[in-house]
């Protein structure tokens, strides 16, 4: 199956960009608009023909050569309309698949702190339904500049024809109904606003409630969740009631307003029926005429509305459709052996005054283990986190003699791997969550963590779907695979933060043994609060509340450190006692 390309956009913020960039479409869609609406005034015509032509008493040969004119000339009329909305739709789907590579490539290219000032269902509302509500106005507007702009001024030419004095008296009316539509769009403009609003936080709060549903459940507050939500649903409705109503509610209306002329067209036209002046077959073509004009004017009335609700999802999404600026992907990283050089290492997290790690020094290359620990809060996850270069630090973080820095994003998760606290697991196969999407064997690094075992008992091997985040594995089971995913490409720098804490302690020794032999020609960082392994590792951090920071070999802290030996002797005992039973 053929792939679809989507074309970034220069100045996306700009939405004339949009037709722009489909010029070949645009071009069919006007080709067509204009030849399917400026025919269509001949369908009534020639109808009117017809019927002329019955009641006279033409011959059967003249009736039925324009009867077949009448239904060719109908055919071919549809045929253009077919290929007019043919390519509406593909303009329609284009720019939503533009819009969309827009704001996802924003979200992409934002940092972590932006990121963390977003809010989920916010960004879900944008990136869905903003972007239809936005699309769907861009595509009833481009249908309706032709449908009825171009339709309306061929039949209002032809009823001028007709009879200049009937179709003056006649669409009087007509401007009412448009103009009222005009002086409704602030508050619907207002409506829309606090709709989108409102759907936007009640889209964040069905993730929140999805997200922490067992949270909920086990500390019983589903029923206090149900009621606040249910308040919130009703709140929602009642603002999309009011956002749509107005809208929906005056497409009658504006139909009445439009078609008050008939009663002048019936009664003039009539006369001019009897009178002699005109036939039946011309008085039946001005009536469909003026029918069709009046109805096409009311549905601009409602275009009006349906624009100014799109313009409240343009607004809102605006912010996010930023140039497409593709990732750096071709520089090489040097494989060879590394050295990673951490001098007097600071950080704090936007919004916090003082810093949460400070004055780190340290050194590592290829074929270590460098154990980190401390007590809670001491900053020992922020240290992982400081060594990927995604928050700005002070000090310096130097991999192979440059600057952590000044590498490209694109260089530094092709040198730094890393696992955090939670497994984030995608909900679909074993293989593909450790691969995600690279076709690579993963037999080797599923032997490295010990999942080779549990895979031999499951039917679908690595076809195996784990569930929402993992939910058909267990604790360990997810941990492992996460650590599978973060050790498969071998990266200089592995971080591992607290990849054990769900993992039996046997488990953790041999998953410890194989990163020594197998992953020599990386530096790994491992963060943990269980002690037992690091007398198996070359070099530890000991991390205080107080931003104090013992830096040595396992023997060292040993002697020097009265926490260090008193934590690692007590976990040691207890490990002991466990394994004995």
């Amino acid at each position: 199956m053929a792939k679809l390309k989507i074309e970034p956009i220069k100045q996306p913020n700009k939405i004339i960009n949009y037709w722009k960039k489909e010029k070949l479409v645009v071009a069919y869609i006007v080709i067509f608009g204009l030849t399917f609406n400026s025919g269509t005034i001949l369908g009534p015509i020639y109808q009117g023909k017809l019927i002329d032509s019955i009641l006279h008493g033409d011959n059967l040969s003249s009736v039925v050569i324009l009867a077949v004119t009448f239904v060719t000339l109908i055919g071919l009329i549809q045929l253009m309309r077919y290929f007019k909305r043919f390519y509406i739709r593909r303009f329609a789907n284009s720019t939503s698949a533009t819009m969309r590579l827009m704001i996802y490539n924003n979200i992409m290219h934002k940092s972590l702190e932006e990121l963390d000032n977003e809010n989920t269902g916010n960004l879900m509302t944008r990136a869905i339904s903003d972007v239809d509500l936005c699309v769907e106005g861009m595509r009833k507007f481009s249908t309706e500049v032709f449908d009825t702009g171009v339709l309306m001024a061929s039949y209002l030419i032809s009823m001028l024809v007709y009879d200049v004095k009937i179709t003056l008296i006649s669409i009087i009316s007509i401007p009412i109904a448009m103009i009222l539509a005009e002086k409704l769009k602030s508050l619907i403009y207002k409506y829309s606003i606090a709709y989108r609003t409102k759907s936007s936080y009640f889209a964040s709060v069905t993730y929140d409630t999805i997200e922490n549903a067992m949270l909920y459940r086990v500390n019983g507050m589903e029923a206090q969740n149900r009621v606040k939500y249910n308040e919130d649903l009703e709140d929602l409705q009642n603002k999309a009631i009011k956002a749509n109503i107005l809208e929906n509610s005056m497409q009658p209306i504006y139909n009445v307003i439009a078609m008050l002329g008939i009663i002048t067209v019936i009664y003039l036209g009539g006369t001019k029926v009897i009178n002699g002046g005109w036939t039946l077959g011309v008085f039946s073509t001005y009536i469909i005429m003026f029918t069709a004009m009046a109805n096409k004017a009311s549905k601009a009335a409602k275009l009006f509305n349906s624009v100014q609700k799109s313009q409240v999802s343009w607004k809102r999404i605006k912010p996010y459709l930023t140039e497409y600026v593709d990732k750096v992907t071709t520089s090489r990283v040097n494989m060879d052996n590394t050295v990673l050089t951490v001098e007097k290492l600071g950080l704090s997290y936007p919004r916090c005054k003082n810093n949460i790690i400070e004055n780190i020094s340290f050194e590592g290359k290829s074929g270590e283990i460098i154990g980190v620990t401390g007590s809670i809060a001491s900053g020992k996850s922020t240290l992982g986190i400081s060594l990927l270069g995604l928050y700005l630090y002070i000090g310096s973080i130097k991999i192979d003699g440059k600057e952590l820095k000044d590498y490209s994003e694109y260089e530094r998760s092709g040198m730094i791997s890393y696992l955090g606290h939670k497994p984030q697991l995608l909900s679909d196969t074993i293989y593909n969550n450790i691969t995600l999407g690279k076709e690579q064997s993963i037999t080797a690094v599923l032997e490295d963590v010990c999942f080779d075992t549990d895979l031999a008992a499951m039917a679908d091997g690595e076809n195996t779907l784990v569930g929402n985040s993992g939910i058909r594995l267990s604790g360990g089971q997810q941990s492992r695979i996460a650590l599978a995913r973060t050790l498969l490409n071998k990266n200089k720098i592995i971080i591992l933060d607290d990849p054990f804490s769900a993992i039996d302690m046997k488990t953790e020794e041999k998953i410890i043994e194989n990163l020594r032999s197998n992953y020599k020609g990386s530096l790994i960082i491992l963060i943990s609060h269980r002690l037992r392994i690091f007398d198996r590792i070359n070099k530890i951090i000991l991390m205080h509340n107080d931003k104090k920071v013992d830096y040595g070999t396992h023997n060292q802290l040993m002697k020097s450190s009265e926490l260090y030996a008193t934590i690692y002797n007590l976990q040691c005992t207890v490990g002991d006692d466990n394994d004995e039973k």
